[in-house]
Order: structure tokens, then C-alpha cells, then sequence
């Protein structure tokens, strides 16, 4: 018996070692960076395109105060209430002291610089497709924005989702390397579009259902899905569902106005105040690439 319970108990310690393993906090060294500069004017579109403003400037913010980025409104789920912390440079509050390879292992890997695994509510697993240029020139814009003080609140999240270490088995699981839409018959515009929409705007965060895990349903990519507020649905996105024709999703991704002249409202509204900073032709690619994504499996 002794010997019997003696084993159960290197098993255990050999599980929890195993996962202590494999869950380990993924950093980008310093030396992956190296000669890398950021261009803060190319940075500017990179910032809008992503939609930092969206979460991480005051909710209700207008005009010069979106560029604020003090902390945003929480953002509710299954798993608890997430709030988008404070971003801008100060360097007590902000992320004013961070290198660039602690931004670009917080932007890509979803892991902060004291080695904690973010929330997936962070649109890292989006991020992470993107090039490390931009990611370099969105830290450069960054940089010179207006600094805030304002302490970043604690997120409301009970046991067990409250077990950070825990994030690293979600990404095991569902960090991918490869793009939602594959490659095959993309036009030049369908690739840019994709990269803006998937890498960068992280449309799927929204519009892709998820399973229990919170993990997003690839085989149902832009499918729409429940909106997390409780209140109706996230549209689809995909052709069969989405009818308007590409030029007329180019000017609703403009002004937000839809071709049954209704206009966007809620978070989207937002989204829209983003993406209004593109240019023409970085708008009209994201509405080529949705006239590329494939129905839902189901």
C-alpha cells in the first residue's frame, strides 16, 4: 500500500511537473529584436487598423481623448469581467518602461513582463500574426502619445479561471501560427485584406463563434456568434450571410452607414471610428477578403 500510494504520488508530482513545463511563459529575447526600429508614422495606421483605442481608451471617448489610452470599459464573458488596462507611456502605469521585446512578447505570446500569462480576452492569438515591423512601429506610435496615470483595475475573474498558469494549456490548444483562410486562389487585395482583418483588426475575436473553453470555432470562422452583453447577436460575415457587395462594405467600414441606411451602433460603432483612419484601398481589401471567407462547416 505504501509503495501503491508512493507511486500516485510521483505520478502527481511528474503530471504538475509536466504541465509546469509546457505551460511556461514563452519570451521573445532581446537578441530576436535586434537592429529592429520602429517608425512611429507607420505606426499610426497600425494602431488603427488594430483597434487599441477601442478597449484601452475611455469608454465614451471622442477625438483626441481615444488617444488617451488610460484603460477602457470591462469587457464580460463566461469566465468573468476583463479590464483593457492602461497602455499609454507612463512609465509607472503604462507600458512607458517596457522594451520592445517585452511589448512584442505581451503583443504575440500574450505574456506580460513579470512572466504572467495574459487573458485571452487580450486579442494576442490575433497579434500574433502579424510582422514584427509592425509590431515595432505600433510600440514606436505608441510612445507618443499622452501619458496617464490612472491605475490599471483588477480583473473580476473567480477560481479556477482566476489560475493564470492555466492560460498556457488554452494556448496549447488554440495559439495558431496559420491563418483562419488559407492561401489557396487569395487575390493580392484578398491577402492584404486578410492580414489587416485577422492579424491586425482581429475581426474573429467577435464575429467567430467559441466553445466551452472560450476557444474560437475555426470551422465556423466569422459565422457570427452570441454577443457577450447578452443583448442580440454578432453578425456573420461570411458571403452566404453577408450580401452587400464589397464596394458597399468599403464605404460602411468608412462612415458605418449601411446600404439599408441603418448605422453602426455599440461596439462596432467604435470599430468603425478605427477603421475610418485606412485608407480607401486598405478598406476595400478587407471587403475582398470577407468575399474570400469560406461558408461555415455547419
Amino acid at each position: 500500500m505504501v509503495r501503491f500510494l508512493g507511486g500516485l504520488v510521483a505520478l502527481g508530482l511528474g503530471a504538475l511537473a509536466a504541465f509546469w513545463l509546457v505551460t511556461r511563459p514563452q519570451l521573445v529575447p532581446e537578441a530576436e529584436l535586434a537592429g529592429l526600429s520602429g517608425d512611429a508614422q507607420a505606426g499610426a495606421a497600425i494602431f488603427w487598423a488594430g483597434g487599441c483605442a477601442s478597449c484601452h481608451a475611455p469608454e465614451e471617448a471622442e477625438g483626441d481623448a481615444r488617444l488617451v489610452l488610460s484603460g477602457g470599459a470591462g469587457l464580460v464573458s463566461d469566465f468573468g469581467t476583463f479590464y483593457p488596462p492602461n497602455i499609454s507611456p507612463d512609465p509607472t502605469q503604462g507600458i512607458g518602461a517596457w522594451t520592445l521585446a517585452q511589448f512584442v512578447t505581451a503583443m504575440q505570446n500574450g505574456i506580460s513582463p513579470e512572466g504572467r500569462h495574459y487573458y485571452p480576452a487580450f486579442p494576442y492569438p490575433a497579434y500574433r500574426l502579424a510582422t514584427r515591423r509592425d509590431m515595432a512601429d505600433l510600440f514606436a506610435f505608441l510612445q507618443t502619445l499622452p501619458a496617464s496615470d490612472a491605475p490599471s483595475p483588477a480583473h473580476e475573474v473567480g477560481f479556477p479561471f482566476s489560475i493564470r498558469r492555466a492560460v498556457g494549456a488554452w494556448n496549447l490548444l488554440y495559439l495558431s501560427d496559420e491563418f483562419a483562410v488559407a492561401d489557396a486562389g487569395l487575390s493580392e487585395a484578398q491577402h492584404r485584406g486578410r492580414y489587416l482583418a485577422e492579424a491586425l483588426a482581429h475581426c474573429g475575436e467577435c464575429h467567430t463563434p467559441r466553445d466551452a473553453l472560450g476557444g474560437p470555432d475555426r470551422a465556423r470562422w466569422l459565422a457570427g456568434a452570441p454577443n457577450p452583453t447578452g443583448s442580440g447577436r454578432i453578425p456573420s460575415l461570411t458571403p452566404d450571410d453577408l450580401t452587400w457587395s464589397q464596394d458597399e462594405i468599403a464605404a460602411y467600414l468608412n462612415d458605418g452607414f449601411t446600404p439599408e441606411f441603418d448605422s453602426a451602433g455599440g461596439h462596432m460603432r467604435s470599430v468603425i471610428l478605427n477603421l475610418a483612419n485606412l485608407t480607401g484601398a486598405d478598406r476595400a481589401a478587407i471587403a475582398a477578403y470577407l468575399d474570400a471567407v469560406p461558408p461555415a462547416a455547419d
